[in-house]
């Protein structure tokens, strides 16, 4: 599970913001130097534009807070609270130089964050009106360098995390059956070369395959893109021999129909990778 505790703020989060902070600043703000000469104390207003789940309130402190230690920020709201537009969500005081230079790389955090995190909701709460126990996991379709702060924002929502990354589980897929030559070569290959602690998933798109994976003893079958007939069939058949998780096409409309089949799991790679923004301003800075 992904977390943004003071430990993995220091080590995973910063040396990422110092870089984000370094793609927008290569030599200096040069808009801000020039209205802006001297260092002058301010303070600016975080207000959400648009309804949803906020997230990366950490993150957001912690770019100015990088760019300058004395800088607070007075958070008016928390993540995992519900905003509505032209709610104040917090308060930054500081060099009025920091906050105009660290404005973007701040937003652009949070608004994605809060993006993912609010779509998650849209999708938990969904399931919740069917099946409470039937979990939402996220996948590794992320955008390159921000997958701590996406699949945190999924959690935020009240998603759960899929395997961070490779290292962290075994997932047969079509490519790596296709190189093993077969599911149960695949299989038989992770069960010896895999320490005992990771389950080994497959992922399977067919019912034979479905079946093959079963008597082959993976630990999690993965029903990929499957119709629904196909999909009650396998998971009669697996009947709770294997946990089962659900992906491809996870909609709105289609995940009444899909709680209902009694599988573990759904993943969806669309909380990452097309959750729109909310949108939220920086507005109202003054001089102090």
């Amino acid at each position: 599970m992904v977390q943004l505790d003071p430990i993995s703020m220091t080590l995973n989060a910063d040396p990422l913001i110092t870089a984000a902070l370094k793609e927008d600043i290569t030599r200096e703000d040069i808009t801000t130097n020039c209205v802006m000469p001297e260092a002058c104390p301010g303070e600016v207003e975080l207000l959400a534009k648009g309804d949803g789940v906020l997230c990366g309130m950490p993150v957001f402190a912690r770019v100015f807070a990088l760019l300058d230690p004395d800088t607070v920020v007075e958070a008016l709201a928390a993540d995992g609270n519900r905003v509505t537009p032209g709610q104040k969500l917090a308060i930054v005081r500081g060099d009025i130089r920091v906050l105009l230079s660290g404005e973007r790389t701040a937003l652009n955090y949070l608004q994605r964050m809060s993006g993912i995190a609010t779509a998650a909701r849209k999708v938990v709460d969904l399931l919740a009106e069917c099946r409470s126990d039937l979990k939402l996991l996220d996948s590794r379709k992320t955008t390159p360098n921000n997958r701590l702060f996406e699949k945190y924002a999924v959690r935020i929502g009240g998603g759960h995390n899929h395997r961070y990354n490779l290292t962290d589980g075994v997932m047969l897929k079509d490519n790596h059956i296709a190189a093993a030559g077969s599911i149960t070569r695949a299989v038989t290959s992770a069960r010896a070369y895999a320490p005992f602690v990771h389950k080994i998933e497959v992922e399977v798109e067919t019912l034979a395959m479905a079946e093959e994976a079963l008597a082959a003893g993976a630990d999690i079958i993965m029903l990929d893109n499957m119709d629904h007939d196909a999909m009650a069939e396998a998971i009669a058949r697996i009947n709770h021999q294997a946990e089962v998780e659900i992906s491809g096409n996870i909609t709105a409309e289609a995940i009444a129909k899909i709680a209902d089949l009694g599988a573990d799991y759904i993943s969806s790679g669309a909380l990452t990778h097309s959750a729109p923004i909310l949108d939220l301003s920086l507005k109202n800075l003054r001089r102090l």
